[in-house]
């Protein structure tokens, strides 16, 4: 969704790889060991957090839409306090959760 598929491909390799297995299990219907529930979005909203070199990347995919993965967001947290995302970025994820969820019921339509 959005400028996801981007993103990721500005990511280092290393995180690259660790993004792109995990998307790829959850295609399988597995989870990577790094995919986490993202809290307050509810089921099926997944997380996988990967490191490299003392900066953090994330990137948002939703399970819940069945037969369809989608990436919501992807992108480098650039604050140095806390570990939760922040709220812009949750607010994006939010935003692009509910357009998946419409283009999806439009496909099955």
């Amino acid at each position: 969704m959005g400028d996801s598929l981007r993103a990721v491909r500005d990511f280092p390799k290393a995180v690259r790889d660790v993004i792109g297995f995990a998307v790829y299990q959850a295609q399988l219907g597995d989870r990577h060991v790094k995919a986490n529930p993202l809290k307050g979005l509810g089921t099926g909203v997944l997380e996988v957090v990967s490191d490299h070199r003392g900066d953090t990347f994330r990137a948002v995919y939703t399970v819940r839409l069945e037969g369809k993965v989608y990436v919501l967001h992807a992108f480098q947290k650039k604050s140095k306090s806390g570990v939760a995302a922040p709220r812009s970025e949750i607010d994006l994820v939010r935003q692009r959760l509910k357009r998946a969820i419409e283009l999806h019921a439009a496909q099955e339509n």
